[in-house]
């Protein structure tokens, strides 16, 4: 399994962690490379292990998944974490995406459905509802951050349009007939001037003010 997907669980119900490796070790593609119980054991074990992907609990004794997200990206660690919580509401999901998550699932979610999220988010994608995106940004961030896009280039517009439609560098360059070296680039020149930290802010941007198909 040299090419599997290595997977973090983290949740502080052992019949959650089992249920999830026990369905994720029949996928031929991933691999359950560790679990914890609770957000600092999570960030712990994640800097132990550097999985690909961390499965997150959002409401956890010691550390919460938040605060754990915050943590990891702290310390540089490169995971994309997938919320998988049993909580609807925007105030609970927001704050775990603008922390850095790369999307969420809910906790029902069907078990297919969860493998391909996990694919999905080391492919480089980003998972989200519209509902929980519009909420994401303030109507202050939104007049703000209009003025900033308009130093975007059109290229640059293009690839942010494909950034929010979930597309990776690679097949972003598919698309536009690019080298993925020069997609890099103009997703850090589309950060850089829209004053964002990571692709899922700028996924989060572009719905906001439009900049999608």
């Amino acid at each position: 399994m040299a090419d599997a997907i290595r997977v973090l669980v983290v949740d502080d119900h052992q019949v959650v962690r089992r249920g999830l490796r026990t369905f994720l070790e029949v996928q031929d593609d991933i691999e359950v490379v560790g679990e914890a119980g609770d957000g600092a054991e999570g960030v712990a074990r994640a800097e132990e292990l550097r999985p690909d992907v961390v499965l997150m609990d959002v409401k956890m004794p010691v550390l919460d998944g938040v605060e754990a997200l915050r943590r990891l990206r702290d310390l540089g660690n490169g995971a994309r974490v997938l919320i998988v919580t049993s909580f609807t509401e925007q105030r609970t999901v927001v704050p775990a995406l603008r922390a850095g998550a790369a999307g969420y699932v809910y906790k029902d979610v069907d078990p297919e459905a969860l493998a391909s999220a996990i694919r999905s988010v080391h492919a480089g994608h980003v998972l989200l509802q519209p509902e929980v995106a519009g909420a994401l940004l303030s109507q202050e961030e939104a007049q703000s951050g209009l003025g900033r896009g308009g130093t975007l280039t059109e290229r640059e517009r293009e690839v942010l349009g494909l950034i929010a439609d979930g597309r990776s560098n690679r097949e972003i360059a598919r698309a536009l007939v690019l080298s993925e070296k020069t997609v890099k680039t103009h997703v850090s020149n589309i950060l850089m001037k829209l004053d964002l930290a990571d692709r899922t802010q700028a996924a989060l941007w572009a719905v906001r003010h439009g900049v999608t198909d």
